[in-house]
């Protein structure tokens, strides 16, 4: 079972999502079985920021002085749930997930979800770097959204 910690630095998330951490920790428990790590505790953190931070943190660790909609950071290179239960950080930035600003309550939440989704994977060791590799995170990406794409209105 996957837990997430939930932080946030930007009260603008809780205009769109009232409970943020309800809503992630909702979220993997529609994930595919794959993805669940159902026998297993599992546990990862989730900073909700802004562009401002996310740029600051963009700029140390990935020497790219620009805002991103996502930066994941893995615990360990190889990921090895036995030996660490706990996979790593990701942190989303509000500015990039509400463009445009007209975006309804569920395209908010739904695009929320696929860029979580996408910085799970890279907590798990998917990366985008060769073309090969950036075709299988997205099927990947595309089968976890589709398994809970009806529920995510549902949830908080």
């Amino acid at each position: 079972m996957i837990s997430i910690d939930v932080v946030s630095e930007s009260n603008l998330w809780i205009g769109r999502i009232k409970k943020p951490d309800i809503f992630f920790n909702s979220l993997v428990l529609v994930f595919p079985k794959k993805y669940r790590f159902i026998k297993k505790k599992v546990s990862l953190t989730i900073l909700l920021s802004n562009n401002k931070n996310i740029k600051k943190l963009n700029k140390k660790f990935r020497n790219k002085n620009k805002p991103t909609d996502i930066l994941s950071f893995p615990f360990e290179k190889k990921l090895n749930i036995k030996k660490s239960p706990y996979i790593g950080d990701i942190v989303i930035s509000y500015e990039f997930m509400n463009k445009p600003k007209v975006l309804s309550a569920l395209e908010f939440k739904s695009k929320v979800t696929k860029i979580f989704i996408h910085g799970f994977l890279h907590l798990l060791g998917y990366d985008h770097i060769r073309l090969k590799d950036f075709k299988e995170m997205l099927t990947e990406e595309e089968k976890i959204y589709k398994t809970i794409e009806t529920k995510i209105a549902k949830i908080a």
